[in-house]
């Protein structure tokens, strides 16, 4: 049986994917076998490939990395899924945790660390980076729901978008939605977070730590 733990790459930035291919490889034990630019193709080469881990970007256009980790959980419950984000906060972790995914690691965090916690992945075993596991900590001593809690995937990924100001049709073009799906979607995050407009959206986002001030 070989040692060799098998990756597929999924991130919508060629130039991220390339670098993360480079580090990866240059530890003996880790190969790129497939390379996805959105949640679709990451779904398709995951069932053709069946990599032994994936990792993760969740911010791509399409159906997003939240709905691909579900759709992928969901054909293989036994999918071995490492996120690696550009999000800082303790909700994102915690969304993708819930959806299936075994390891979160922020894309600022030391190259060795993406290695070692592929390794951890592998292994089935969980893996946060510090600083993220110590927010999530925190926020579950304090027993503090997070209102963001109760969106669902898509809902909050229309949400983000909507609290970094992007228009219905920006968001539409965005996550390949009509605008009026959009539209369905902005009135169910509206009533669930009882909020009026953007601007309170905005707010809540900042409150939940998900945009700067």
């Amino acid at each position: 049986m070989s040692n060799v733990i098998n990756v597929m790459l999924v991130d919508d930035h060629a130039v991220v994917r390339m670098g993360f291919k480079m580090l990866l490889e240059s530890a003996s034990d880790v190969k790129v076998v497939a390379e996805a630019e959105n949640g679709e193709q990451a779904i398709k080469l995951y069932m053709e490939h069946h990599p032994d881990v994936v990792v993760m970007d969740i911010t791509m256009p399409g159906i997003g990395g939240m709905e691909a980790i579900e759709r992928i959980m969901a054909k293989d419950n036994n999918a071995r899924i490492l996120v690696l984000s550009a999000h800082e906060d303790s909700v994102h972790p915690k969304r993708v945790l819930n959806a299936g995914a075994l390891g979160y690691l922020t894309k600022r965090s030391a190259p060795e660390e993406l290695i070692k916690a592929i390794r951890t992945v592998a292994t089935r075993k969980r893996y946060l980076e510090a600083n993220i596991a110590q927010q999530m900590a925190i926020q579950q001593l304090s027993g503090e729901a997070n209102p963001v809690d109760v969106l669902s995937a898509r809902e909050f990924e229309v949400f983000m978008a909507l609290a970094k100001g992007k228009t219905t049709n920006e968001i539409a073009d965005t996550l390949c939605l009509s605008p009026r799906t959009v539209g369905t979607h902005l009135y169910n995050i509206k009533q669930k977070l009882n909020a009026n407009n953007s601007a309170e959206i905005a707010l809540i986002a900042m409150r939940s730590g998900l945009i700067d001030p």
